[in-house]
């Protein structure tokens, strides 16, 4: 599509984006492009990939075996660079497309970006301000125009993501510039980071010829900080969890308080942590917005913004996960590429909306995960089922009814007790009870039955999906 509609414009200029959901993604694309290209041995093509820190490859991966072992970053990846300016070299004749995760879609200015093609899920002002990238000006851009090839998105929800920016759209308000000074003065006494090496950092990061690798270094005693507390405030966490639930079956009222009072300290270092690694990003953004308009006087800030863009993606929590798909014996027999639709997105004007400014830094609170378990369910349940006429509501209520039921069997609640090996519940009494349990359902739900019934690997998967829930609920 790039060759056929875009390189030719703006003279032989036009550049393009690849938005993917994933610096794994990104490095799959970078990897992807070179190869393609080097068969169709076009000259005159060549693609940058952008992301922040490492990437590396886990055998949990899908289809990562000849990935296994390395470690990419942007420098290996984009050995053409030579030490320029990612954003001077993508301006040069040297790049077309820019392959991003994140890192350059949004607030950065190329006008001659022609197209963009999207593999992410886009939404609200992300989405606004991703595919604005487009929207710079440049010399016969206006009269060929620009493209989108959207792989991901509904149209709607791309149109109701710009509506409320659409003609008119004014502040509230105005953002405080203290409040920079304020988040500045929380991150240094996080006790996460000294401030001498906050200085170290910044007098190698203004060097010419400064690599990756030894910014890295320089940001490794405050990730191996942040990571003992983060292990220790997460085991104190789970401890005390636990302790909550067997208390609690002992319902003496003074023990629940003392093992809640535990449960409440534990998850307050928890948050901490976390929340410190959101507070370096927010200071990270918001300090590059106000330097544009106040002078802080002051070089202190522009080094811990230095510091904090390198350091917040080397924050990895290590939160416990629930056991990946075994994709190893999976094999790709089909695959269907379709233009699916194209269409002009017209936005009509629905009144005057206004803008909240940027509201009070390093305030926020850890993120409630619930919501995130539920969009995780959503996912697997869509991924599940045939689902043409039934809600995300539907299939949701349908997997819990069927918890439901099997919770009322006492001999697989019991197996489920005393046994933390989900393998060894799967080859038990579970997979019988759960097919008990669709057969007892009701007709309401005789499509997902009959689907579930018929397929035996969809009923293994969602027999899968119902432990995680009984696992919850115990």
């Amino acid at each position: 599509h790039f060759r056929d509609n875009v390189q030719q414009l703006l003279n032989g200029q036009a550049k393009a984006m690849v938005v993917t959901s994933s610096r794994k993604e990104a490095v799959r694309y970078k990897i992807s492009f070179d190869k393609y290209i080097k068969k169709q041995g076009y000259r005159d093509l060549q693609a940058m990939v952008a992301f922040s820190g490492e990437v590396e490859f886990n055998a949990s991966d899908p289809n990562a075996t000849a990935l296994l072992g390395n470690s990419y970053t942007e420098s290996s990846m984009n050995p053409g660079l030579k030490g320029r300016d990612m954003r001077k070299a993508f301006n040069s004749e040297d790049y077309q497309v820019m392959i991003v995760a994140n890192k350059f879609q949004t607030g950065f200015d190329q006008p001659k970006l022609c197209a963009m093609y999207v593999d992410k899920k886009l939404g609200g002002v992300e989405c606004v301000q991703t595919l604005s990238r487009l929207n710079r000006t440049y010399p016969t851009k206006a009269v060929t125009g620009t493209y989108i090839l959207d792989f991901f998105n509904d149209p709607q929800d791309i149109l109701d993501s710009f509506l409320p920016y659409y003609q008119t759209a004014e502040l509230l308000d105005v953002s405080d510039p203290n409040q920079i000074m304020d988040l500045f003065e929380k991150l240094k006494a996080s006790g996460i980071f000294l401030w001498q090496e906050v200085e170290q950092f910044g007098s190698y990061y203004y060097q010419k010829n400064k690599s990756q690798a030894a910014l890295q270094n320089l940001c490794q005693p405050a990730v191996d900080r942040w990571k003992q507390r983060y292990e220790i405030a997460l085991s104190d966490y789970k401890t005390a969890k636990e302790m909550l639930a067997r208390t609690k079956k002992t319902r003496d009222a003074v023990l629940i308080a003392n093992a809640e009072n535990d449960l409440k300290e534990a998850k307050t270092e928890k948050d901490f942590l976390e929340l410190f690694k959101k507070d370096l990003g927010t200071y990270v953004r918001q300090y590059e917005f106000m330097s544009q308009i106040v002078d802080y006087n002051d070089q202190s800030f522009e080094k811990l913004s230095s510091y904090a863009r390198e350091l917040r993606p080397m924050l990895r929590e290590s939160l416990e996960e629930e056991d990946p798909i075994d994709l190893y014996n999976v094999e790709l027999s089909h695959y269907r590429l379709s233009k699916i639709r194209q269409q002009d997105l017209r936005l009509s004007p629905d009144g005057d909306h206004l803008l909240d400014p940027a509201g009070e830094f390093g305030s926020g609170r850890a993120k409630d995960k619930k919501e995130d378990k539920l969009s995780h369910i959503i996912e697997q349940l869509n991924e599940l089922f045939e689902t043409e006429g039934l809600s995300d509501e539907d299939m949701v209520n349908y997997a819990h009814t069927v918890k439901d039921k099997i919770r009322e069997n006492e001999r697989v609640m019991s197996q489920l007790e005393n046994n933390k090996d989900d393998r060894q519940l799967l080859h038990g009494d579970l997979p019988d009870a759960v097919i008990d349990a669709i057969l007892d359902s009701s007709d309401v739900h005789q499509n997902l039955k009959m689907q579930l019934l018929s397929n035996e690997q969809k009923a293994s998967k969602f027999t899968k999906l119902i432990l995680s829930l009984l696992r919850e609920a115990v």
